[in-house]
């Protein structure tokens, strides 16, 4: 990957000790990605405000997310798996596509419902994803019945929501918003945009046709189990207050490479959330008037959201159900001795002297 640097475009967001830590991690990168190559592809089953569709997910390979590019969030590596020089051409971009359709007819019998795509930042950032890319791929699945495309607030107005609107897909626009308190999405994951901007880009999708859906990231750095399961709960409640957000997602957080996470991971600073605590939050807000699911990903392993190893794959199954049912009793089914442990760290941990528990 091209060394990071801050354009105008970063200057004067977020933390600058942050940034130029995150720049400095970033730069030891050196691996290269095929540009006509997707970074993943995956088919999945997803609940949605029309029901439970198989989803076929897209993340494109692109130039990077320029956030990232100026140092970017503590917990995300995915601009390390980005195609150097900062572009992709459209010809690469629809082969990227056409590669995801590949793997669908491959893996499928029939057609998913549901197309999600993402980028390693913002596919409505024209950046990444020129306009020309952009109609091109709302044409592609405009047969579909519904597609979700992910963006940071500063991108999302009625032309760029348009294009996939205007071809009769049903379209949801999912922000990266981790958290609606505004101080930790500053302080600890050092995404420098506030609450506000995330319900004025929930209007713009919502005059452009759209539904939202938000992203939020359980345990950022420095926080402890406590502060984290608790800002989850609230921020699951204020999502659910703006008008056009029909999901929440919440996304525990997993230990990539070349992150601020990573550095603290291996100087014993930080642990990934129990799996626990993904199933307190869920079941805690199973009564909002919002569709609340989450996806651990790595879950059972030292650098993904764990408990003690002989209970994760039963809690990450019942997450799963409660996922695509919003039952909140499948979690009276699991249990585990390590259930004990949990409660104590949420009792005990704090935040400077974290983590109480690996």
């Amino acid at each position: 990957m091209s060394k990071p640097s801050p354009e105008v475009y970063e200057e004067g967001k977020g933390m600058d000790a942050h940034n130029s830590v995150m720049r400095d991690i970033r730069s030891r990168n050196d691996s290269t990605y095929d540009p006509r190559e997707p970074t993943r592809v995956w088919l999945d089953e997803d609940n949605t405000p029309d029901g439970v569709y198989q989803s076929l997910t897209i993340i494109l390979n692109t130039g990077g997310c320029r956030w990232a590019r100026a140092g970017g969030c503590t917990m995300c590596g995915y601009v390390a798996e980005s195609v150097e020089g900062g572009s992709v051409a459209h010809e690469d971009l629809m082969a990227q596509i056409q590669h995801c359709l590949d793997h669908e007819s491959e893996n499928s019998d029939e057609q998913s419902g549901l197309i999600k795509i993402y980028t390693s930042g913002s596919f409505l950032d024209e950046r990444e994803v020129p306009a020309e890319t952009r109609q091109a791929i709302a044409e592609t699945f405009a047969d579909r019945e519904r597609i979700v495309v992910e963006s940071l607030p500063d991108f999302i107005d009625e032309e760029t929501v348009g294009d996939f609107v205007d071809v009769g897909l049903e379209t949801d626009v999912a922000v990266g918003l981790e958290t609606a308190t505004d101080r930790v999405r500053h302080d600890c994951v050092n995404k420098y945009f506030d609450f506000a901007d995330f319900e004025a880009a929930s209007e713009a999708a919502q005059a452009a046709g759209a539904g939202v859906k938000a992203y939020l990231l359980m345990k950022p750095p420095f926080l402890s189990e406590a502060e984290a399961v608790e800002d989850m709960k609230r921020s699951v409640r204020r999502c659910a207050a703006v008008d056009g957000c029909h999901t929440v997602s919440m996304n525990p957080c997993n230990v990539q490479r070349y992150t601020m996470v990573e550095e603290l991971y291996h100087d014993g600073g930080y642990r990934p959330p129990w799996l626990w605590s993904v199933a307190d939050v869920l079941e805690s807000t199973a009564d909002e008037d919002v569709i609340v699911v989450s996806d651990p990903v790595g879950h059972g392993s030292d650098r993904g959201p764990h408990n003690c190893g002989e209970c994760d794959d039963k809690v990450q199954r019942a997450i799963k159900d409660f996922d695509l049912r919003q039952d909140p009793s499948v979690f009276e089914q699991v249990s585990c001795e390590c259930e004990a442990t949990w409660d104590a760290v949420i009792e005990r941990e704090r935040s400077y002297s974290l983590p109480l528990a690996r």
